[in-house]
């Protein structure tokens, strides 16, 4: 389950889809699925959030791995590299970036 935690040791990808809003309903089901059967069964996947915005022009995949280390190696991995390559596919463009969290803020 996702947390979010400041100064954790953990990264966030965060990976921004440009998309034509036809095909952003597909985006989504292809990453729950690549999700699903590929990147949870992998060494140090801690969560993914899928996201469409309102416009259904962008799709954002929120992922937690427990470190960079953990995140590189499913990148060499070719199961995760056809998901990956499906994705970019269906997509306009998309814009992966690891993050840490510097901050939390609550109600």
């Amino acid at each position: 389950m996702t947390h979010i935690q400041p100064n954790d040791s953990q990264i966030a990808l965060i990976n921004t889809f440009k998309v034509d809003p036809d095909k952003a309903e597909a985006l989504i089901a292809l990453l729950d699925k690549a999700t699903e059967t590929v990147m949870k069964h992998r060494v140090g996947f801690i969560s993914a959030n899928i996201h469409r915005s309102l416009d259904g022009g962008r799709v954002a995949n929120y992922a937690q791995w427990r470190t960079k280390a953990d995140f590189e190696a499913m990148l060499a991995d070719p199961a995760c590299q056809e998901h990956m390559k499906a994705a970019a596919d269906l997509a306009d463009s998309f814009d992966p970036v690891l993050y840490t969290v510097s901050s939390v803020h609550g109600a």
